[in-house]
């Protein structure tokens, strides 16, 4: 059988990162590849609590379908915590969901998308399917770099993609004056800001910084998830929208999947609904800061005369950079086959530019391995470094 396969689908690519998680299936191999939470942080007991409540209080009303904006409660939680209207929040599967939704509705060929470079992966894949001019803005440690915000590169953009707190994938924050900054210049300038925030709970240092939403509610669609702070299998995450945007993305969605899952939507209400989640988030950052720091600490250990790396403030993401002359690509070929000992894998930087490619980059996660593998492991990322400089 032939299939004619549309010029759009001819487009697609597999995710490099997905590709890399397929060899980190085997338990021997030594990941800082995944931009998963850890299973430790799974709230199981609460879960089950929840559905056996569900299913004995509710069971028809949760296994049948439902409205596409979201199960009412849940949306006024989720309104109540980002004081905004309940008719301003659509629940997604998944905050992946919300970028495919957005670039059905607001991007047309050659529309022209602001992002940060690098950025992340999956909005570069949610976004190329609707054929868009990427720009990418430059950005230095601290993010977003507010001189490279001219009318030239801004002017006539559907929307600027950002990941102000602890970005996936270089684990940076945006101050508060430069997300002041940022704001400003977006609305005087009437490009609406797409606030990509699954990450901005975990934060190991000081409180959370306001989000941009707060700061200019109707120039800013806010894309929040509950797969960092609950979990990811649930698929649970939501979009904060302008009313009139609301409409145009819930009739995408019912064109998409209808709505998600009810059952599961009412499951994270029931356990939000206790007051668990600031307890959990802090026991949260508390075992991430101190994975953060073995990671830290092996690093300056083994790799100080070969590596530059950032000391992020918060969230699952390092972002390093090889001093030598090396492609980035060749050393994960490298510590996927070493002479001895474990097989260590990690994401190569490349994927994430939208514009030219720094390939000395990459993404090191340290909330999956425990100190003791996390040790091992940048150990054998130094000795693969050796061997290739």
């Amino acid at each position: 059988m032939h299939f004619d396969i549309s010029q759009r689908a001819q487009r697609l690519t597999s995710s490099a990162i997905r590709e890399i998680l397929k060899i980190t299936e085997d338990p021997s191999v030594i990941s800082f590849a995944g931009g998963i939470p850890s299973p430790q942080t799974f709230p199981v007991g609460l879960m089950k609590e929840a559905c056996a409540r569900i299913l004995d209080e509710a069971p028809d009303a949760a296994l049948q379908y439902a409205p596409t904006e979201g199960y009412t409660p849940l949306r006024e939680w989720i309104a109540d915590r980002h004081d905004v209207t309940p008719d301003r929040v659509l629940i997604t599967t998944g905050s992946q969901q919300a970028l495919d939704l957005l670039a059905k509705v607001l991007v047309d060929p050659g529309s022209r998308i602001l992002v940060e470079n690098p950025t992340y992966l999956g909005a570069l894949q949610a976004f190329s399917l609707s054929e868009p001019a990427l720009v990418p803005i430059e950005c230095d440690d601290a993010g977003i770099v507010p001189e490279a915000l001219t009318g030239a590169a801004i002017r006539g953009a559907r929307f600027v993609y950002t990941m102000p707190n602890f970005q996936n994938p270089t684990g940076r924050r945006l101050p508060l004056a430069r997300r002041r900054e940022f704001v400003a210049a977006m609305r005087e300038a009437n490009v609406v800001i797409v606030e990509d925030d699954p990450y901005g709970e975990l934060a190991y240092i000081g409180e959370p910084l306001p989000t941009m939403l707060s700061m200019n509610g109707e120039g800013v669609i806010y894309l929040g998830s509950f797969s960092k702070i609950v979990a990811p299998g649930l698929r649970v995450g939501y979009a904060i929208a302008p009313e009139p945007l609301m409409k145009k993305l819930v009739q995408t969605k019912q064109a998409s999947d209808l709505h998600t899952s009810g059952f599961v939507q009412r499951m994270v209400y029931e356990m939000l609904r206790t007051g668990f989640l600031d307890a959990h988030v802090k026991q949260i950052r508390a075992l991430y800061v101190g994975q953060r720091d073995a990671m830290l600490a092996s690093l300056a250990s083994h790799c100080a005369s070969r590596m530059s790396w950032n000391v992020p403030e918060g969230g699952m993401f390092l972002w390093a950079r090889v001093l030598d002359a090396v492609d980035v690509t060749r050393l994960l070929e490298t510590t996927l086959a070493p002479v001895s000992g474990p097989r260590v894998a990690f994401v190569p930087g490349s994927p994430f530019y939208a514009g030219v490619a720094d390939t000395h980059t990459l993404r090191l996660s340290f909330v999956t391995v425990p100190p003791p593998r996390i040790e091992e492991g940048v150990a054998q990322l130094a000795a693969a470094l050796a061997r290739l400089s």
